[in-house]
């Protein structure tokens, strides 16, 4: 039975329909349960199927994994068997789970042993990174940052609509959804100081990106097409790439960013693959004025509708929406940051990050940063309790959510959520 997926097509299992996790989308984690070790799951509904059960009951035969695949801290052994062969594993769980389709839905005993519910589960961090890129890829962000560091008739930097700057990030500190950050300590230099100062940062900011992760790539030499990156890209995440705006803005010349930044970086925990999201495909921005080269030039529909909601909730636990943004905004897209990464001849490796860089639209209240939205803490955000917000303060959490939706099927990715504790 040859199995492609379809937006009308439902499970057995049931689902809400405002889930972010329909039978169409299928995002792979990592979870465990009190009575399970770390394995790989795949979510649906408020399910997860465990794959390590559904191997070890033959539900995965004739396919290119072995059980200890899918028994694993990280998913980082599955990845390395290639995107064709993942992409038959989530056709096969998509067949499993077929509402008309009852291999398994008609074993009650199966279904126990593979199913787990999600309140049961504790999600954890799904890839091991090995090395992290973060871009900076938003038009919009880059022309607000501009006008606030420099002016705006020359908010964008010579460079910036010729290639997609990106710089290394440290990818020991990226953490999943849930774990908790403490404020991080470094020097800075206030305006109308002489010398620097040293303490915990006051201007703790968020950055609302999105994060790819890549199958195993070329050796050391070679470079990936613009052509060829649907093919080394596995999937995608929300992405939580803290700054400390005010050690970042000491100590960024002449070489970047680095404590500003290396504190963490938090991610969400279900992968949502390129296939799941090709539906939600669109149009990029002309990149003719300047025209680019031709080793970033594309075919057909590259960015990702992906609607993009950051909040604020205090300790009070009240959620406040302080931007909403959405993906088709970058003017760089995934195929092209790849590319360009790879154009000198630069390796990368299986379960490789990439940050898209913050995502902000082109309207107030469509900001990726509280450093736009407060407008360097010129024009702070009221919040619903009274009180207002410049940068982040202390107990704050900042929560992060994201879906596609598109002729009544939507394809989400959860959320990412961080509480900032006091420094240490």
């Amino acid at each position: 039975m040859s199995v492609k997926v379809d937006s009308n097509h439902s499970s057995w299992i049931q689902v809400d329909p405002k889930s972010d996790f329909p039978i169409q989308n299928l995002p792979f984690g990592i979870f465990k349960t009190e009575a399970l070790t770390p394995r790989v799951g795949v979510a649906i509904g408020n399910k997860i199927v465990d794959l390590k059960t559904l191997s070890v009951l033959g539900y995965l035969k004739n396919l290119p994994f072995s059980t200890e695949d899918f028994d694993s801290n990280y998913l980082n052994g599955m990845m390395m068997k290639g995107k064709k062969a993942v992409s038959e594993l989530r056709l096969r769980i998509y067949k499993l789970l077929l509402s008309d389709f009852p291999n398994l839905r008609d074993n009650k005993n199966h279904v126990d042993q593979v199913l787990v519910g999600k309140t049961d589960a504790t999600m954890l961090l799904p890839i091991k990174v090995g090395d992290y890129t973060d871009f900076y890829s938003s038009e919009q962000h880059a022309f607000n940052v501009g006008c606030l560091f420099r002016d705006p008739d020359n908010a964008l930097l010579p460079n910036w609509k010729h290639i997609p700057v990106g710089y290394h990030g440290r990818s020991s500190s990226i953490i999943v959804s849930g774990e908790p950050i403490h404020r991080p300590k470094g020097q800075m230099k206030p305006p109308t100081a002489d010398v620097p100062v040293f303490g915990a940062s006051k201007l703790l900011d968020f950055e609302l990106e999105t994060i790819f992760y890549t199958f195993q790539g070329k050796p050391l030499g070679d470079h990936i097409t613009t052509e060829e990156a649907d093919d080394y890209i596995f999937g995608m995440s929300l992405f939580n790439d803290w700054s400390a705006r005010d050690i970042q803005g000491w100590e960024y010349v002449p070489l970047g960013p680095f404590l500003g930044k290396s504190f963490a970086s938090c991610v969400s925990p279900w992968i949502v693959t390129i296939d799941a999201l090709e539906f939600f495909r669109t149009a990029g921005p002309k990149q003719d004025n300047p025209k680019i080269l031709p080793y970033l030039e594309y075919k057909g529909n590259k960015h990702i509708d992906i609607n993009l909601d950051v909040i604020i909730k205090p300790e009070n636990g009240v959620e406040n929406v302080v931007g909403q943004s959405n993906y088709k905004y970058m003017y760089w897209n995934m195929n092209q940051q790849l590319a360009h990464h790879t154009i000198n001849g630069c390796n990368i490796n299986c379960g490789d990050g990439y940050g898209s860089g913050t995502i902000s639209g082109p309207n107030e209240g469509q900001y990726g940063s509280m450093l736009e939205t407060s407008w360097k803490g010129t024009k702070p955000f009221k919040m619903s309790d009274g009180t207002e917000r410049k940068f982040i303060q202390d107990g704050d959490t900042v929560i992060m959510r994201g879906y596609c939706e598109k002729d009544g099927l939507r394809i989400g990715f959860g959320e990412v959520s961080t509480e900032v504790l006091p420094a240490k």
